[in-house]
């Protein structure tokens, strides 16, 4: 399970990404996560994950969380896509051996598990990244359109690798795809102007998505909090 408590994002001459925010995102059930190009759906799963920290609040995680699948951003780009996976195994006390056969057999990179990450291209590091994190056991999967990666036929399997994990856990989905948001999600999240409406109806959350209408509150911020954002905001920093 995931609570956001007050939660206050703001990017140095940017948009505000999160104007507190108050949700829970329920453990054993996936959750799509909406919103238009630049809301800050990428940064929320960021704060969420502990990457990114909010400007004020915060956030609460019971469980192991993943990184944001299909982010490739850690991986140090002069070891090996081999050498890398074997780094998370140990980070997270699994198997290292399993999870080098499982990455190479999910990923399709072949012999390009012997190159120094810095050598791929972002569809490869994505395929890496995702293949790493469905060989770990997550309680939440914080899933950032990871399954646009790759041609047709890798599209399929990523969507039915995660749709089994998902049967075990909970995620937070990013997808512009209401079809596969419909294969793996049942309720809803819409992310608009720094505020977070919760559905427990998926049908409901696309339709206000798609519809672009204007979000109420989904919290009442108090000017304490309101004033904390604005020095988090002015002291910059992502």
């Amino acid at each position: 399970m995931i609570v956001l408590e007050d939660v206050w994002k703001r990017f140095p001459s940017g948009p505000l990404v999160a104007q507190g925010i108050t949700a829970v995102f329920p453990a054993g059930r996936a959750t799509a996560l909406l919103g238009r190009n630049g809301a800050g759906k990428s940064s929320l799963l960021a704060m969420i994950a502990g990457t990114l920290r909010p400007d004020a609040g915060q956030v609460v995680r019971h469980g192991r969380v993943s990184w944001p699948v299909g982010f490739a951003g850690a991986f140090h780009p002069d070891l090996t896509g081999a050498q890398n996976t074997r780094f998370v195994a140990r980070v997270y006390g699994v198997d290292s051996r399993g999870l080098l056969g499982f990455v190479r057999d999910v990923s399709g990179l072949g012999d390009a598990m012997r190159q120094p990450v810095r050598r791929y291209s972002s569809g490869m590091r994505a395929r890496l990244g995702f293949a790493i994190s469905m060989g770990i056991p997550f309680d939440m999967y914080l899933v950032d359109e990871v399954t646009a990666v790759g041609d047709a036929a890798f599209r399929r399997e990523t969507s039915a690798l995660l749709k089994a994990r998902l049967g075990q856990a909970g995620a937070i989905v990013v997808s512009h795809a209401p079809a596969q948001l419909r294969g793996l999600c049942t309720a809803g999240a819409v992310l608009e102007a720094g505020r977070l409406r919760m559905f427990d109806d998926l049908e409901e959350a696309i339709a206000v998505y798609q519809g672009g209408g204007v979000l109420r509150a989904s919290t009442h911020p108090t000017p304490s909090a309101r004033g904390q954002a604005g020095r988090g905001a002015s002291a910059g920093g992502r």
